[in-house]
């Protein structure tokens, strides 16, 4: 998507369909975690995320009503802000890039998860993706934390690029570099 296009609207709840090679009870929990992380910072359905980086756009995001079941499971904000973070990024990347989720990395590559075109089965591993999250941070702390998790993942650098994806929830905005 370049810069001037429409904006778009995501629904996080799709990140279920639309993410088939991972389970789908974990997706649905990662997309309530990703609600109550931007209903904790007072956004409403229809709030707009700004993409900076090496992309320009804005999304509308939406969701389905925060319960307090969903308040009560993602209560720790750390392990919240985590996981939510992951549940915008895998719609964010699939958005911008076509990439898809395709499987969770081991520890010790730098990254966090594999992505690949879902319409290449069996899935083929094509770019490394590292994902953060911050609740509510200032413009620096969120500069910073790009530039850690671009460091983080250049050990892994080689054959496959990298897509790094830090998402504030409190403005709410998204950093996506690509590497």
């Amino acid at each position: 998507m370049a810069k001037g296009d429409t904006i778009k609207s995501i629904h996080l709840g799709d990140v279920v369909e639309r993410l088939p090679a991972l389970e789908p009870h974990w997706l649905t929990s990662i997309s309530h975690a990703t609600a109550v992380c931007l209903d904790d910072q007072g956004h409403q359905p229809g709030v707009q995320i700004k993409v900076a980086g090496d992309f320009d756009v804005t999304f509308e995001l939406h969701w389905d009503s925060v319960t307090e079941q969903m308040r009560r499971t993602w209560e720790d904000e750390h392990y919240a802000t985590e996981h939510g973070a992951y549940g915008l990024a895998f719609l964010l990347v699939m958005e911008l890039t076509g990439f898809s989720v395709i499987e969770r990395s081991r520890k010790g590559p730098g990254f966090d998860y594999w992505l690949g075109d879902p319409s290449d089965l069996p899935f083929q591993n094509k770019a490394r993706l590292e994902v953060s999250g911050i609740r509510k941070g200032k413009r620096g702390q969120i500069n910073q934390r790009v530039r850690e998790k671009i460091e983080q993942v250049s050990p892994s650098d080689g054959t496959y690029p990298a897509i790094i994806v830090v998402i504030e929830f409190s403005r709410p905005e998204a950093h996506v570099h690509q590497r």
